[in-house]
């Protein structure tokens, strides 16, 4: 399954109502060449009265429902549409990461047709799946610290060096 149309309209959608949020979890890790899958889209959001005003037009704009949290201490809003197989969680607390604004501050923008989405790094990912500890997030830990070296290598050779940490 190709999920660029999903994430075509899930970066409009983000883009017209400003959602200030940044994409996490496999489908974060597999946008920077992770060989790793999922059935949905993880997001971890500022909680903010205004940025919570942006939920039901984002969901509008989606066609989809805002579900009822399952995960009380992850804060975890869920749209939803079964029609066209899209689930988003938008997440205000995200195991392992100290803030919204950390995980923001070394995020990568990944364009879909010119609209924007802000993916978490891989250091971040990997972070957060450690501190979760879960046997699904155990699994792919491997493959993900594996691409994190294999990235690192290449952009030190582009650099001519180790690569540079802010």
């Amino acid at each position: 399954m190709d999920a660029k149309p999903l994430l075509l309209k899930i970066a409009k959608a983000l883009h017209k109502y400003r959602l200030d949020a940044v994409m996490v979890g496999n489908a974060a890790a597999a946008l920077q060449g992770a060989p790793v899958t999922t059935i949905d889209f993880d997001f971890m959001f500022r909680k903010t009265p205004f940025n919570l005003s942006k939920m039901k037009p984002v969901a509008d704009e989606l066609e989809a429902q805002i579900l009822k949290s399952f995960y009380p201490i992850s804060q975890l809003y869920r749209l939803s549409n079964e029609d066209i197989g899209l689930q988003i969680d938008f997440m205000s607390v995200l195991h392992g990461i100290r803030s919204f604004e950390s995980i923001k501050a070394d995020a990568v923008i990944v364009e879909f047709e010119g609209f924007p989405i802000h993916v978490a790094s891989l250091a971040k990912i990997i972070k957060s799946k450690k501190a979760l500890d879960r046997p699904r997030d155990r699994a792919v830990l491997e493959i993900l610290e594996k691409t994190l070296h294999e990235k690192n290598q290449k952009q030190g050779q582009r650099t001519g060096g180790p690569e540079k940490r802010k």
